[in-house]
């Protein structure tokens, strides 16, 4: 059975294959709701809040995205990221789930 990387696999959307991953498209959706909803950028801590995951996870794609040249920031200055393709290029944000220990849930 082969392994996918997810950091590097295209998405199956024909339109955004070449451009980024389906785990970077909801990073760069997540940046893009994010800023409609609060008018300003995410913090990568929103980020790792978010999908859950850690720093350098976040700041792992944080550069990645800005290597491929999907988003512009500047180097530490906070909420400096910003978009670089069309919105209509991006997938939609899919919800998270919600982590619980409450027994049941």
């Amino acid at each position: 059975m082969a392994t996918v990387d997810h950091m590097t696999a295209p998405t199956a959307t024909p339109s955004s294959s070449a451009l980024f991953t389906e785990k970077q498209g909801q990073y760069l959706a997540f940046i893009y709701t994010y800023a409609l909803i609060n008018r300003r950028a995410p913090a990568e801590a929103d980020m790792q809040a978010y999908f859950q995951v850690t720093p350098p996870s976040v700041h792992s794609m944080v550069v990645e995205l800005e290597r491929r040249g999907l988003i512009r920031r500047v180097p530490r200055q906070a909420r400096s990221i910003e978009l670089l393709i069309a919105t209509d290029q991006l997938p939609p944000l899919r919800p998270q789930p919600i982590k619980t220990t409450v027994a049941g849930y």
